[in-house]
Order: C-alpha cells, then structure tokens, then sequence
C-alpha cells in the first residue's frame, strides 16, 4: 500500500475536470516536483494523455509498473500547481521545468 504525501482530504478543486493520468510514485510519494511532462494520445475516454514524471526516474524505476499509477489531472495538480499552466497544450507536447522556478518550456524533439 502507498503512503501518498497529500492526504484525500488535502486535496482540493483546482481545474476542470479533464480525466485521469499517470503520474510516478516520485511526484505522489515522494513529493517530488513534476520536471518533465508530455501529452499522449488517450488511451481510453478517462485518459487525458498527460504523463508526469519527477525528471529522476531511470530505465529500471519506470520499468516497475508498482512505480506508476493512474490519478485525476487533478489531484496531480495539487501535488505541483505550476502544471496547470500547461495542461490545455495539445497531443505531442513535451514540457521540461526551468530549473527552479515553476515554469516550464517546450522540448524539441
């Protein structure tokens, strides 16, 4: 069983709802800040596409599905507001945080 870092009853209403995506155990649990995020194409009418990561995750972490989970754009919003500035940006985009601040910038592939 995971020990989130928010509690439910921390979690508050920041965004419409926009369905559900994934997000790693470094964000959720560990309370890491989001440092890359892309949008995928959904792969059922729940998901957004979105997928969120802390930027430290290796080959080995992310291959451990125990490591990430489904949850409402929402609830990882409130785990890192500064992602909602980015969340209504199209299929395709790819987004890596500015170092210390809570903005972020496109990645070319």
């Amino acid at each position: 069983m995971k020990c989130f870092k928010l509690k439910t009853s921390d979690i508050v209403r920041l965004i419409a709802p926009m369905g559900a995506a994934t997000a790693t155990d470094k964000i959720v649990v560990d309370g890491m800040n989001i440092g890359y995020m892309y949008r995928d194409e959904p792969i059922n009418g729940i998901d957004s596409g979105w997928r969120f990561f802390s930027g430290t995750e290796d080959e080995d972490y992310l291959a451990d599905n125990n490591n990430t989970d489904f949850y409402d754009v929402n609830t990882i919003a409130n785990y890192d507001p500064a992602i909602i500035q980015c969340l209504d940006l199209p299929v395709g985009s790819q987004l890596e945080r500015i170092s210390n601040t809570n903005k972020y910038r496109l990645v070319n592939e």
